[in-house]
Formats: C-alpha cells, sequence, structure tokens
C-alpha cells in the first residue's frame, strides 16, 4: 500500500446551497402583540362585550411602543375580532359563523366580479350544498317550520307585481330551509352564497315570467319536506335551480 493510499479521504464539503429549515425569521412586533391578544381572546379570558385593556397597559404588559399596539389593535378590527370606537376602549366582538362569513362578502364580490367563471363555480357548488341542506331539513321539519314555509310562499305570491320583494322573499325561504337544519355554520353558508348570487347579482336576475313556476316549485319543495321525503325534496330542489340557474348573468 503506497503513501497515498493510507491517507484518510478528505471530509465532503458542506452543502451550502440548500435552504436551511432553522432559519430565524424576525417577526413585527405588532403581529406578537396581535397573536397575544387573540390568545387571550381563545382562551377566554377576554370575552364577547369585555374592554380591552388601555394602549398604555398594553404597552407596559407587552414591553412594546405605542405604534406596536396600534397597529395590532386595528389588524384585529379590520378581522373582525374587536371593534375600536373614538374616544372608548375597543370591546371584543362576539363571534358567529355569520359574523366571520361576512367578513369575506366584499371579496366574493370583487372574485365573482373578476372572474366571470367564479359564478358558475358557485352556482355549481350552491345546488350540491342545497340539494344536501334540503334532505337534512325533511329529516327535521315539524309542523311549524313547515308552516312557515308556506307563509314565505305566500308571501312571494303577494309580491309578484314587486320584483325586489319577491326576490327578498325568494332568499328568505332557501334561507329557512337551511335554518331548519339547527345549524348554524350550514345557516350562515346558506345567508352568504345567497348574498353573493342574488344580492351582488340580484339586478342580473331579469323578470323572466317564470314567477308562477318559481312558485310552484317551491311549493313541491314543502310538501316533499311535509312529507319527510328527503331524496324527492333533493330531487325537486336540483330541478328547481337547474331550471333557475341561467337567470344569473354578468352584467353587461
Amino acid at each position: 500500500m503506497t503513501r497515498r493510499d493510507s491517507q484518510p479521504a478528505p471530509p465532503e464539503k458542506p452543502q451550502i446551497d440548500k435552504p436551511l429549515a432553522d432559519k430565524i425569521v424576525r417577526r413585527k412586533l405588532s403581529d406578537q402583540v396581535f397573536d397575544r391578544l387573540r390568545d387571550l381572546i381563545a382562551k377566554g379570558e377576554l370575552q364577547a362585550g369585555d374592554p380591552l385593556p388601555s394602549e398604555r397597559d398594553l404597552m407596559e404588559r407587552f414591553g412594546v411602543g405605542r405604534p406596536a399596539v396600534r397597529e395590532a389593535l386595528q389588524s384585529m378590527h379590520t378581522m373582525g375580532l374587536i371593534t375600536i370606537a373614538h374616544g372608548e376602549r375597543s370591546r371584543v366582538n362576539e363571534l358567529s359563523a355569520g359574523s366571520v362569513l361576512d367578513r369575506v362578502d366584499e371579496v366574493a364580490r370583487l372574485l365573482l366580479s373578476a372572474e366571470p367563471d367564479q359564478l358558475d363555480h358557485l352556482k355549481e357548488a350552491r345546488g350540491m350544498f342545497e340539494c344536501g341542506v334540503v334532505r337534512k331539513a325533511a329529516d327535521m321539519a315539524d309542523a311549524t317550520a313547515v308552516a312557515e314555509l308556506r307563509a314565505l310562499i305566500d308571501e312571494q305570491r303577494r309580491q309578484l307585481d314587486n320584483h325586489a320583494a319577491f326576490v327578498e322573499a325568494d332568499v328568505a325561504f332557501h334561507a329557512r330551509i337551511a335554518a331548519i337544519t339547527g345549524n348554524p355554520i350550514i345557516a350562515a353558508v346558506s345567508q352568504a352564497m345567497l348574498k353573493w348570487l342574488f344580492h351582488y347579482h340580484g339586478t342580473l336576475l331579469h323578470w323572466s315570467g317564470k314567477e308562477e313556476i318559481t312558485l310552484r316549485e317551491h311549493e313541491e319543495i314543502v310538501a316533499l319536506i311535509a312529507a319527510r321525503d328527503g331524496d324527492g325534496a333533493a330531487q325537486a330542489m336540483r330541478r328547481h335551480l337547474d331550471r333557475s340557474n341561467p337567470l344569473y348573468r354578468h352584467h353587461a
């Protein structure tokens, strides 16, 4: 064996071109204050309606300056976690599925306006959602719920000469079916999708001369709910939505 052969191999050079998984990322002080306050709400130490500590108290508690506290509070206000009122202490908001979804209304409107294909996606999602909801409603509806649905149909019939009121009663009818499930998330999602379709595109639901058909379809759906025929109600809802979907169109 030569001397060269007996020498140990040089150590491999470290790979310095690979990204490091343990990079230290400096976070803004305001983000850290936001996280601390959010944790206090999540743990129940700050509950709906409670006033937040003053800016000075928060500065002392977290050891940060006023700009970091104000930026954190503004972020919480923007997200709907708190309400900031001039001259008063900020207060924690009551959170619900509806209040959370209300925060995405503006984004949803922009999405539907900027990307026309999204309206078709929304109609497809609504169809899948409402067919499942009406099946559940048929299992849970009592005589009072059925009577309320029929009263909403009667209200629609009284508004045949008032487009806006007719559409408003239509929204209330579909929202009431979702509410029958007793699930607040289902009810909130239903309200959101109906708002995006009817309110943001309500002017596009042209007076089509099909109002009597709509009323008959609603009556059929209610009759099937009253009979606890979930599959039949879902099929009737699908026919109803497939027939009315082409009425929703984008602005020219």
